[in-house]
């Protein structure tokens, strides 16, 4: 990864001290349950800026490979965090080994797949009518809309 930084610094800081205080944290991460302490020892911190940042730069490199291979055969990927949205037009047995192929890849990555006429990515759900894209948005099920009421106390 470091092969394809240009940068000596950020923000005044070496890459060499960003690498060394990203490994600290990356090591060094402690939860409790129920009154006891865990160290983590694999994975990040969920919800954490640098977990989210070392895990997007680890899929970059992670699906280089998957991405020249659908845009190859004419087709398109699109990722956000941990949702992925492919659309090729491949036999489905074909596509079904490419997957399985690519979660040889890494042992802590598993790709899943949902193949059809409709799906869900985000918050758009997409249907091919007849050759036809309809969209609308897509909420999912554990969608539970929070709105202040207008007589709250809180200021506009």
């Amino acid at each position: 990864m470091l092969d394809h930084l240009k940068l000596k610094q950020v923000g005044g800081l070496k890459i060499e001290t960003i690498i060394r205080l990203s490994r600290f944290v990356m090591k060094n991460n402690y939860f409790s349950n129920n009154s006891q302490f865990y160290h983590q020892v694999r994975g990040g911190a969920m919800g954490s800026p640098l977990t989210l940042t070392v895990a997007n730069c680890y899929m970059f490199f992670y699906e280089k490979q998957i991405v020249k291979q659908i845009s190859n055969s004419g087709g398109l990927y699109f990722r956000y965090i941990d949702d992925i949205f492919l659309t090729i037009n491949w036999p489905a047995r074909h596509l079904f080994n490419q997957i399985d192929r690519w979660n040889h890849f890494d042992e802590n990555i598993k790709l899943s797949e949902k193949i059809g006429s409709a799906a869900d990515f985000l918050d758009l759900h997409m249907e091919n009518r007849d050759g036809v894209l309809f969209t609308t948005v897509y909420q999912k099920p554990s969608y539970e809309p929070y709105y202040l009421p207008l007589n709250s106390i809180h200021p506009l």
